[in-house]
Protein backbone atom coordinates (compact mmCIF):
# COMPACT_ATOMS: atom_id res chain seq x y z
CA UNK A 1 0.00 0.00 0.00
CA UNK A 2 3.15 2.56 0.67
CA UNK A 3 5.70 0.75 -1.41
CA UNK A 4 5.89 4.16 -3.57
CA UNK A 5 5.62 6.03 -0.28
CA UNK A 6 8.27 4.70 1.65
CA UNK A 7 10.77 4.25 -1.57
CA UNK A 8 10.98 8.13 -1.36
CA UNK A 9 12.56 7.72 2.04
CA UNK A 10 9.70 8.73 3.83
CA UNK A 11 8.27 7.87 7.02
CA UNK A 12 4.85 6.20 7.74
CA UNK A 13 4.13 9.26 10.06
CA UNK A 14 5.24 12.09 7.63
CA UNK A 15 2.54 13.89 5.63
CA UNK A 16 1.11 12.26 2.47
CA UNK A 17 -0.78 13.46 -0.63
CA UNK A 18 -4.81 12.87 -0.49
CA UNK A 19 -4.08 10.78 -4.01
CA UNK A 20 -1.76 8.32 -2.02
CA UNK A 21 -4.16 7.79 1.09
CA UNK A 22 -7.17 7.32 -1.10
CA UNK A 23 -5.18 4.74 -2.75
CA UNK A 24 -7.94 1.76 -3.24
CA UNK A 25 -6.58 -1.14 -1.15
CA UNK A 26 -8.69 -3.66 -2.79
CA UNK A 27 -10.34 -4.42 -6.52
CA UNK A 28 -13.59 -3.70 -4.82
CA UNK A 29 -12.74 -0.15 -4.12
CA UNK A 30 -11.65 0.83 -7.83
CA UNK A 31 -14.37 3.41 -8.74
CA UNK A 32 -15.74 3.63 -12.56
CA UNK A 33 -14.03 -0.16 -13.70
CA UNK A 34 -17.44 -2.47 -12.95
CA UNK A 35 -17.15 -3.56 -16.54
CA UNK A 36 -13.81 -4.88 -15.72
CA UNK A 37 -13.58 -5.63 -12.25
CA UNK A 38 -17.76 -6.04 -11.48
CA UNK A 39 -19.48 -9.27 -10.42
CA UNK A 40 -18.76 -11.96 -13.87
CA UNK A 41 -16.74 -8.94 -15.61
CA UNK A 42 -13.51 -10.41 -17.59
CA UNK A 43 -10.36 -9.47 -15.27
CA UNK A 44 -12.75 -10.53 -11.66
CA UNK A 45 -13.28 -13.79 -13.58
CA UNK A 46 -9.65 -14.09 -14.17
CA UNK A 47 -9.04 -13.62 -10.42
CA UNK A 48 -11.55 -15.97 -9.54
CA UNK A 49 -10.12 -18.70 -11.79
CA UNK A 50 -6.78 -18.08 -10.57
CA UNK A 51 -6.14 -17.77 -14.31
CA UNK A 52 -4.39 -14.11 -14.08
CA UNK A 53 -2.94 -13.59 -17.91
CA UNK A 54 -0.71 -10.92 -19.64
CA UNK A 55 -3.14 -7.82 -19.84
CA UNK A 56 -2.80 -4.27 -21.44
CA UNK A 57 -5.03 -1.82 -19.89
CA UNK A 58 -5.55 0.92 -22.59
CA UNK A 59 -7.34 4.22 -20.84
CA UNK A 60 -7.19 7.72 -20.26
CA UNK A 61 -4.76 9.50 -17.64
CA UNK A 62 -6.35 8.94 -13.91
CA UNK A 63 -8.43 6.04 -14.15
CA UNK A 64 -6.60 3.89 -12.08
CA UNK A 65 -4.51 1.83 -14.05
CA UNK A 66 -1.56 1.75 -11.69
CA UNK A 67 -3.99 0.76 -9.07
CA UNK A 68 -5.68 -1.88 -11.00
CA UNK A 69 -1.76 -3.55 -11.71
CA UNK A 70 -1.07 -3.27 -7.84
CA UNK A 71 -4.32 -5.18 -6.82
CA UNK A 72 -3.86 -7.60 -9.16
CA UNK A 73 -0.55 -8.41 -7.97
CA UNK A 74 -2.04 -8.37 -4.49
CA UNK A 75 -4.84 -10.61 -5.12
CA UNK A 76 -2.50 -13.13 -7.46
CA UNK A 77 0.05 -13.10 -4.71
CA UNK A 78 2.56 -12.45 -7.31
CA UNK A 79 5.46 -10.09 -7.03
CA UNK A 80 5.03 -6.74 -7.90
CA UNK A 81 7.72 -4.43 -10.26
CA UNK A 82 7.04 -1.18 -11.81
CA UNK A 83 8.98 0.34 -14.40
CA UNK A 84 7.85 3.23 -16.51
CA UNK A 85 8.75 3.04 -20.07
CA UNK A 86 9.96 6.90 -20.05
CA UNK A 87 12.41 6.30 -17.76
CA UNK A 88 13.44 2.77 -18.29
CA UNK A 89 16.07 0.75 -20.50
CA UNK A 90 17.10 -2.44 -21.79
CA UNK A 91 19.26 -2.46 -18.60
CA UNK A 92 16.39 -2.12 -16.07
CA UNK A 93 14.55 -4.70 -17.67
CA UNK A 94 17.13 -7.29 -17.40
CA UNK A 95 17.20 -6.35 -14.01
CA UNK A 96 13.69 -6.96 -13.35
CA UNK A 97 13.85 -10.56 -15.37
CA UNK A 98 17.08 -11.40 -13.33
CA UNK A 99 15.25 -10.77 -9.83
CA UNK A 100 11.83 -12.67 -11.44
CA UNK A 101 14.74 -15.80 -12.15
CA UNK A 102 15.50 -15.71 -8.72
CA UNK A 103 12.14 -15.35 -7.36
CA UNK A 104 10.82 -18.41 -9.97
CA UNK A 105 13.37 -20.36 -8.62
CA UNK A 106 11.33 -19.86 -4.97
CA UNK A 107 8.02 -20.51 -6.17
CA UNK A 108 6.80 -17.19 -6.15
CA UNK A 109 5.96 -15.46 -9.44
CA UNK A 110 6.07 -12.14 -11.01
CA UNK A 111 4.12 -9.37 -12.34
CA UNK A 112 5.75 -6.70 -14.31
CA UNK A 113 3.51 -3.23 -14.36
CA UNK A 114 4.85 -0.80 -17.22
CA UNK A 115 3.50 2.44 -17.19
CA UNK A 116 3.13 4.18 -20.78
CA UNK A 117 4.75 0.72 -22.38
CA UNK A 118 3.92 2.26 -26.20
CA UNK A 119 6.57 4.24 -25.30
CA UNK A 120 9.36 1.27 -25.73
CA UNK A 121 10.06 0.88 -29.01
CA UNK A 122 9.54 -2.52 -31.68
CA UNK A 123 13.21 -4.15 -30.29
CA UNK A 124 11.96 -3.68 -26.79
CA UNK A 125 8.38 -4.30 -26.96
CA UNK A 126 9.55 -8.03 -28.41
CA UNK A 127 12.03 -8.53 -25.57
CA UNK A 128 9.03 -8.58 -23.57
CA UNK A 129 8.01 -12.07 -25.55
CA UNK A 130 10.57 -14.65 -24.34
CA UNK A 131 9.84 -13.90 -20.87
CA UNK A 132 5.91 -13.75 -21.25
CA UNK A 133 5.76 -16.70 -23.17
CA UNK A 134 7.67 -18.54 -20.77
CA UNK A 135 5.38 -17.57 -17.76
CA UNK A 136 8.49 -15.86 -16.40
CA UNK A 137 6.72 -12.30 -15.81
CA UNK A 138 2.71 -11.80 -16.18
CA UNK A 139 2.98 -8.70 -18.24
CA UNK A 140 0.30 -5.82 -17.48
CA UNK A 141 0.80 -2.54 -19.67
CA UNK A 142 -0.44 0.46 -19.50
CA UNK A 143 -1.48 2.87 -22.17
CA UNK A 144 -3.14 6.11 -23.10
CA UNK A 145 -3.01 5.15 -26.54
CA UNK A 146 -4.57 3.33 -28.89
CA UNK A 147 -2.54 -0.38 -29.01
CA UNK A 148 -3.58 -1.30 -32.44
CA UNK A 149 -1.58 1.64 -33.36
CA UNK A 150 1.20 1.87 -30.91
CA UNK A 151 2.16 -1.97 -29.75
CA UNK A 152 3.16 -5.13 -31.59
CA UNK A 153 1.22 -7.22 -33.43
CA UNK A 154 2.95 -9.91 -31.54
CA UNK A 155 2.90 -8.31 -27.93
CA UNK A 156 -1.01 -7.78 -28.51
CA UNK A 157 -1.12 -11.89 -29.56
CA UNK A 158 0.04 -12.77 -25.92
CA UNK A 159 -1.70 -10.44 -24.22
CA UNK A 160 -5.83 -9.44 -23.54
CA UNK A 161 -6.50 -5.89 -24.13
CA UNK A 162 -9.00 -4.02 -21.49
CA UNK A 163 -10.51 -0.44 -22.17
CA UNK A 164 -10.45 1.44 -18.96
CA UNK A 165 -13.34 3.80 -18.63
CA UNK A 166 -12.73 7.74 -18.45
CA UNK A 167 -14.74 8.45 -14.95
CA UNK A 168 -18.47 9.61 -15.18
CA UNK A 169 -19.99 12.01 -12.71
CA UNK A 170 -20.83 9.38 -10.10
CA UNK A 171 -17.57 8.05 -9.99
CA UNK A 172 -15.98 11.41 -9.45
CA UNK A 173 -18.80 12.10 -7.22
CA UNK A 174 -17.67 8.92 -4.99
CA UNK A 175 -14.16 10.21 -5.03
CA UNK A 176 -14.75 13.65 -3.68
CA UNK A 177 -16.80 11.73 -0.86
CA UNK A 178 -14.11 9.74 0.13
CA UNK A 179 -11.97 12.44 0.38
CA UNK A 180 -14.39 14.22 2.64
CA UNK A 181 -14.34 11.09 4.90
CA UNK A 182 -10.65 10.78 4.44
CA UNK A 183 -10.80 14.48 6.11
CA UNK A 184 -13.08 14.18 8.26
CA UNK A 185 -15.57 17.66 6.71
CA UNK A 186 -17.20 18.36 3.98
CA UNK A 187 -15.84 20.16 1.10
CA UNK A 188 -16.63 24.04 1.11
CA UNK A 189 -18.29 24.15 -2.45
CA UNK A 190 -21.61 24.97 -3.44
CA UNK A 191 -23.79 22.35 -5.64
CA UNK A 192 -23.26 23.99 -8.66
CA UNK A 193 -19.51 24.92 -7.91
CA UNK A 194 -18.89 20.72 -6.72
CA UNK A 195 -20.42 19.90 -10.28
CA UNK A 196 -18.20 22.88 -11.81
CA UNK A 197 -14.86 20.79 -10.04
CA UNK A 198 -16.27 17.45 -11.29
CA UNK A 199 -16.38 18.85 -14.71
CA UNK A 200 -12.90 20.52 -14.65
CA UNK A 201 -11.33 17.39 -13.96
CA UNK A 202 -12.68 15.96 -16.93
CA UNK A 203 -12.74 12.24 -16.01
CA UNK A 204 -9.58 11.85 -14.25
CA UNK A 205 -10.14 10.69 -10.95
CA UNK A 206 -6.22 11.50 -9.44
CA UNK A 207 -6.99 14.68 -10.64
CA UNK A 208 -10.32 15.42 -9.26
CA UNK A 209 -8.54 14.65 -6.15
CA UNK A 210 -5.90 16.96 -6.59
CA UNK A 211 -8.23 19.27 -6.69
CA UNK A 212 -10.01 18.63 -3.86
CA UNK A 213 -7.13 18.83 -1.77
CA UNK A 214 -5.99 21.99 -2.84
CA UNK A 215 -9.53 23.35 -1.63
CA UNK A 216 -8.94 22.02 1.45
CA UNK A 217 -6.42 24.15 1.93
CA UNK A 218 -8.85 27.01 2.46
CA UNK A 219 -9.69 27.66 5.83
CA UNK A 220 -12.53 25.59 7.57
CA UNK A 221 -14.62 28.44 8.19
CA UNK A 222 -15.24 30.19 4.74
CA UNK A 223 -18.24 29.96 3.21
CA UNK A 224 -18.93 28.18 0.65
CA UNK A 225 -17.35 28.77 -2.78
CA UNK A 226 -19.56 29.61 -6.03
CA UNK A 227 -18.21 28.48 -8.67
CA UNK A 228 -16.67 31.86 -10.28
CA UNK A 229 -14.49 31.75 -7.41
CA UNK A 230 -13.21 28.25 -7.93
CA UNK A 231 -11.27 29.46 -10.93
CA UNK A 232 -9.23 31.53 -8.69
CA UNK A 233 -8.03 28.52 -6.28
CA UNK A 234 -7.51 25.60 -8.74
CA UNK A 235 -6.55 25.24 -12.26
CA UNK A 236 -9.04 23.81 -14.87
CA UNK A 237 -7.65 20.62 -16.09
CA UNK A 238 -6.83 21.30 -19.85
CA UNK A 239 -8.69 18.54 -21.93
CA UNK A 240 -7.19 15.49 -23.06
CA UNK A 241 -6.42 16.12 -26.43
CA UNK A 242 -3.07 14.85 -28.49
CA UNK A 243 -2.88 16.77 -31.88
CA UNK A 244 -0.51 13.58 -32.84
CA UNK A 245 -2.25 11.06 -31.54
CA UNK A 246 -5.88 8.87 -32.14
CA UNK A 247 -8.04 11.57 -30.21
CA UNK A 248 -7.31 13.57 -33.02
CA UNK A 249 -8.39 11.33 -35.29
CA UNK A 250 -11.56 10.54 -33.12
CA UNK A 251 -12.87 14.09 -32.70
CA UNK A 252 -12.28 14.52 -36.63
CA UNK A 253 -14.31 11.71 -37.31
CA UNK A 254 -17.49 12.79 -34.83
CA UNK A 255 -16.84 16.14 -36.43
CA UNK A 256 -17.65 14.77 -39.93
CA UNK A 257 -20.20 12.14 -38.40
CA UNK A 258 -22.14 14.79 -36.53
CA UNK A 259 -22.12 17.10 -39.81
CA UNK A 260 -23.36 14.12 -42.08
CA UNK A 261 -25.82 13.27 -39.64
CA UNK A 262 -26.98 16.86 -39.84
CA UNK A 263 -26.87 17.26 -35.69
CA UNK A 264 -25.51 21.03 -35.87
CA UNK A 265 -25.61 21.05 -32.04
CA UNK A 266 -23.02 18.05 -32.11
CA UNK A 267 -21.00 19.25 -34.81
CA UNK A 268 -20.18 22.84 -33.04
CA UNK A 269 -19.48 20.75 -30.11
CA UNK A 270 -16.73 18.57 -31.51
CA UNK A 271 -15.25 21.42 -33.36
CA UNK A 272 -15.38 23.36 -30.23
CA UNK A 273 -13.23 20.33 -28.87
CA UNK A 274 -10.56 20.40 -31.08
CA UNK A 275 -10.20 24.26 -31.52
CA UNK A 276 -10.19 24.47 -27.41
CA UNK A 277 -8.27 21.85 -27.17
CA UNK A 278 -4.97 23.20 -28.88
CA UNK A 279 -5.95 22.24 -32.55
CA UNK A 280 -4.61 24.05 -35.65
CA UNK A 281 -7.22 25.75 -36.78
CA UNK A 282 -6.55 25.41 -40.62
CA UNK A 283 -6.69 21.69 -39.94
CA UNK A 284 -10.40 21.85 -39.06
CA UNK A 285 -10.78 23.75 -41.97
CA UNK A 286 -9.44 21.26 -44.19
CA UNK A 287 -11.63 18.86 -42.59
CA UNK A 288 -14.55 21.00 -43.53
CA UNK A 289 -13.71 21.61 -47.08
CA UNK A 290 -13.39 18.11 -47.60
CA UNK A 291 -17.17 17.52 -45.56
CA UNK A 292 -18.84 20.42 -48.24
CA UNK A 293 -17.79 17.62 -51.00
CA UNK A 294 -17.90 14.78 -50.44
CA UNK A 295 -21.04 14.25 -47.76
CA UNK A 296 -23.46 17.85 -49.11
CA UNK A 297 -21.84 17.52 -52.28
CA UNK A 298 -24.17 19.26 -55.59
CA UNK A 299 -27.15 18.81 -53.06
CA UNK A 300 -25.67 22.30 -51.95
CA UNK A 301 -23.31 23.63 -54.40
CA UNK A 302 -22.65 26.76 -52.42
CA UNK A 303 -20.86 24.88 -49.92
CA UNK A 304 -18.24 24.16 -51.33
CA UNK A 305 -17.49 27.68 -52.11
CA UNK A 306 -18.58 28.70 -48.46
CA UNK A 307 -15.89 26.59 -47.17
CA UNK A 308 -13.51 27.67 -49.61
CA UNK A 309 -14.36 31.64 -47.98
CA UNK A 310 -14.69 30.07 -44.43
CA UNK A 311 -10.64 29.12 -44.63
CA UNK A 312 -9.69 32.40 -46.53
CA UNK A 313 -11.79 34.77 -44.15
CA UNK A 314 -9.57 32.64 -40.83
CA UNK A 315 -6.18 33.26 -42.89
CA UNK A 316 -7.69 37.24 -43.42
CA UNK A 317 -8.97 37.75 -39.78
CA UNK A 318 -6.89 35.18 -37.53
CA UNK A 319 -7.52 34.51 -33.81
CA UNK A 320 -10.26 35.12 -32.58
CA UNK A 321 -12.71 36.55 -35.36
CA UNK A 322 -11.54 33.86 -37.46
CA UNK A 323 -13.38 31.50 -35.32
CA UNK A 324 -16.83 33.02 -36.07
CA UNK A 325 -16.03 31.47 -39.59
CA UNK A 326 -15.19 28.37 -38.71
CA UNK A 327 -18.67 28.54 -36.34
CA UNK A 328 -20.85 29.56 -39.46
CA UNK A 329 -19.25 27.37 -41.94
CA UNK A 330 -19.93 23.94 -39.22
CA UNK A 331 -23.97 25.67 -38.97
CA UNK A 332 -24.15 25.49 -42.38
CA UNK A 333 -22.68 22.25 -43.69
CA UNK A 334 -24.58 20.45 -40.20
CA UNK A 335 -28.33 21.81 -42.00
CA UNK A 336 -27.80 21.47 -45.48
CA UNK A 337 -28.93 18.74 -47.44
CA UNK A 338 -26.74 16.17 -48.12
CA UNK A 339 -25.65 14.11 -51.17
CA UNK A 340 -22.27 11.86 -51.73
CA UNK A 341 -23.04 10.96 -55.09
CA UNK A 342 -20.95 12.76 -56.71
CA UNK A 343 -18.02 11.48 -54.71
CA UNK A 344 -19.27 8.02 -55.12
CA UNK A 345 -19.62 8.04 -59.06
CA UNK A 346 -16.19 9.68 -59.12
CA UNK A 347 -14.81 6.55 -57.41
CA UNK A 348 -16.73 4.53 -59.49
CA UNK A 349 -15.16 5.83 -62.42
CA UNK A 350 -11.72 5.57 -61.01
CA UNK A 351 -12.25 1.92 -60.23
CA UNK A 352 -13.93 1.69 -64.29
CA UNK A 353 -10.44 3.19 -65.48
CA UNK A 354 -8.13 1.36 -63.88
CA UNK A 355 -10.42 -1.91 -65.25
CA UNK A 356 -10.16 -0.47 -69.31
CA UNK A 357 -6.70 0.84 -69.04
CA UNK A 358 -5.96 3.26 -71.74
CA UNK A 359 -8.68 3.06 -74.39
CA UNK A 360 -8.62 6.23 -76.41
CA UNK A 361 -11.84 8.78 -76.58
CA UNK A 362 -13.85 8.31 -79.94
CA UNK A 363 -12.55 10.28 -82.57
CA UNK A 364 -15.51 12.89 -82.72
CA UNK A 365 -13.79 13.70 -79.03
CA UNK A 366 -10.48 14.71 -80.48
CA UNK A 367 -9.15 18.00 -81.87
CA UNK A 368 -7.47 17.53 -85.11
CA UNK A 369 -5.22 20.56 -85.01
CA UNK A 370 -2.82 19.44 -87.73
CA UNK A 371 -3.11 17.46 -91.20
CA UNK A 372 -2.35 13.68 -89.90
CA UNK A 373 -4.81 13.84 -87.22
CA UNK A 374 -7.54 15.04 -89.46
CA UNK A 375 -6.39 12.25 -91.80
CA UNK A 376 -6.91 9.90 -89.28
CA UNK A 377 -10.16 10.84 -88.22
CA UNK A 378 -9.91 12.81 -85.16
CA UNK A 379 -12.67 15.14 -84.72
CA UNK A 380 -14.97 13.18 -87.68
CA UNK A 381 -18.37 13.40 -86.42
CA UNK A 382 -18.33 15.78 -83.91
CA UNK A 383 -21.46 18.29 -83.61
CA UNK A 384 -21.04 21.75 -81.58
CA UNK A 385 -23.83 21.27 -79.43
CA UNK A 386 -24.28 25.03 -78.79
CA UNK A 387 -25.59 24.64 -82.33
CA UNK A 388 -28.21 22.66 -81.44
CA UNK A 389 -31.79 23.34 -81.16
CA UNK A 390 -31.60 22.25 -77.24
CA UNK A 391 -27.68 22.80 -76.85
CA UNK A 392 -26.96 18.74 -76.69
CA UNK A 393 -25.74 17.23 -79.55
CA UNK A 394 -26.48 13.55 -77.88
CA UNK A 395 -23.07 12.48 -79.09
CA UNK A 396 -21.90 9.23 -77.29
CA UNK A 397 -18.09 10.34 -75.61
CA UNK A 398 -17.46 6.84 -73.83
CA UNK A 399 -14.47 5.15 -75.71
CA UNK A 400 -15.77 2.97 -78.66
CA UNK A 401 -14.96 -0.11 -77.19
CA UNK A 402 -16.15 0.53 -74.15
CA UNK A 403 -20.34 0.22 -72.94
CA UNK A 404 -22.23 3.62 -71.42
CA UNK A 405 -21.86 3.04 -67.62
CA UNK A 406 -23.52 4.99 -65.09
CA UNK A 407 -21.76 6.27 -62.51
CA UNK A 408 -23.82 9.70 -61.43
CA UNK A 409 -27.31 8.84 -59.49
CA UNK A 410 -28.05 12.16 -57.60
CA UNK A 411 -30.17 11.67 -54.79
CA UNK A 412 -33.96 13.55 -54.29
CA UNK A 413 -32.15 16.24 -52.36
CA UNK A 414 -31.50 19.49 -52.76
CA UNK A 415 -30.30 20.75 -55.62
CA UNK A 416 -29.37 17.17 -56.72
CA UNK A 417 -33.23 16.54 -57.87
CA UNK A 418 -32.69 19.55 -60.52
CA UNK A 419 -29.39 17.55 -61.63
CA UNK A 420 -31.61 14.39 -61.67
CA UNK A 421 -33.89 15.75 -63.95
CA UNK A 422 -31.06 17.29 -66.47
CA UNK A 423 -29.86 14.18 -66.70
CA UNK A 424 -33.16 12.24 -67.28
CA UNK A 425 -33.54 14.79 -70.21
CA UNK A 426 -30.10 13.89 -71.80
CA UNK A 427 -30.43 10.40 -71.53
CA UNK A 428 -33.79 10.37 -73.18
CA UNK A 429 -32.34 12.66 -76.10
CA UNK A 430 -29.13 10.44 -76.43
CA UNK A 431 -31.51 7.51 -76.49
CA UNK A 432 -33.53 8.81 -79.14
CA UNK A 433 -30.68 9.82 -81.42
CA UNK A 434 -29.24 6.65 -80.97
CA UNK A 435 -32.41 4.77 -82.20
CA UNK A 436 -33.13 7.32 -84.97
CA UNK A 437 -29.54 6.37 -86.11
CA UNK A 438 -30.18 2.45 -85.94
CA UNK A 439 -33.57 3.05 -87.67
Amino acid sequence: MNDLFNAAGLEDGAPRPLADRLRPARLDDVVGQDHLLGKGAPLRRMLDGGRLSSIILWGPPGVGKTTIARLLADESDLAFEQISAIFSGVADLRKVFDRAKARRSTGRGTLLFVDEIHRFNKAQQDGFLPHVESGLVTLIGATTENPSFELNAALLSRAQVFTLNRLGDAALEALLKRAEAEEGRSLPLTEEARAALRAMADGDGRFVINLAEDIFAEPADRKPIAPDELGAIVQRRAPVYDKAQESHYNLASALQKSIRGSDADAALYWAARMIVGGEDPRFVLRRLVVIASEDVGNADPHALPLAVAARDAYDFLGQPEGEIAIGQLVAYLATAPKSNRSHVAFKQAKAAARETGSLSPPKHAMNAPTKLMKSLGYSDGYVYDHDTADAFAGLDYFPPEMERRVFYKPSSFGFDKEIAKRLEFWDRKRREKSEKAEG
